[in-house]
């Protein structure tokens, strides 16, 4: 099963529904292009929405901390949205959940930005 992604916005923040599996090959480089794309036209906050994916390998964990440091280096914020079980188990073990900030509420979650620029 291939990655869908479906992109809105929320104000200054672009939400990327995710639905499927991040895997090694055209998973994980169709997430890094469409988070890159959004990036070069100046949109810094990202929110991945996790909520429909099903699976996510190293090479998915991998492109999720390459691109944080991407976003983060041009002065952007990439937050994560609905973890699934397997998946917040996974980033506990990795100790990547002390990296990325994690949400289950949306709302929540959009206004995180906000509350971050006016911080920073």
């Amino acid at each position: 099963m291939s990655l869908k992604i479906n992109v809105r916005e929320s104000g200054n923040v672009v939400i990327l529904d995710l639905d499927g599996r991040i895997t090694i090959g055209e998973e994980a480089a169709s997430l890094r292009d469409t988070i890159k794309e959004h990036l070069d036209s100046g949109q810094k906050n990202i929110l991945l929405n996790l909520a429909e994916v099903s699976y996510i390998d190293s090479t998915g964990l991998g492109q999720f901390v390459g691109s944080f440091a991407t976003v983060t280096s041009r002065a952007g914020q990439l937050k994560l949205l609905n973890l699934q079980k397997r998946l917040q188990e996974l980033m506990q073990i990795t100790k990547l959940i002390t990296v990325f900030e994690t949400y289950t509420n949306e709302s929540a979650a959009i206004r995180s930005f906000a509350a971050a620029a006016t911080a920073g």
